[in-house]
């Protein structure tokens, strides 16, 4: 598994890109690209491929840690998409 799981995009810059699809997926990859090159898109943040795989492999189980991985991204684009709250 990577050392990084999650990665966040939104707000004219995001931690991926184009050229990352077998990491994040397509959607993951267009969604970050979108967000590079300054096309409006919300806050957000792709779980890697990887991190999905691991899921299905282990019998749908959570890999050890995520949960809270998963916490942390969701309260940064939740300040990401409210900046005056």
């Amino acid at each position: 598994m990577p050392l990084k799981r999650i990665y966040s995009f939104g707000g004219g810059k995001a931690e991926g890109n184009k050229d990352m699809k077998e990491v994040l997926g397509g959607k993951g990859a267009g969604l970050a690209e979108m967000s590079n090159i300054g096309i409006p898109v919300p806050p957000g943040f792709t779980i890697t491929t990887e991190v999905c795989t691991a899921y299905y492999t282990s019998g749908k189980k959570m890999p050890k840690g995520l949960d809270r991985e998963i916490a942390a991204a969701m309260s940064t684009s939740r300040r990401a998409a409210s900046p005056n709250t």
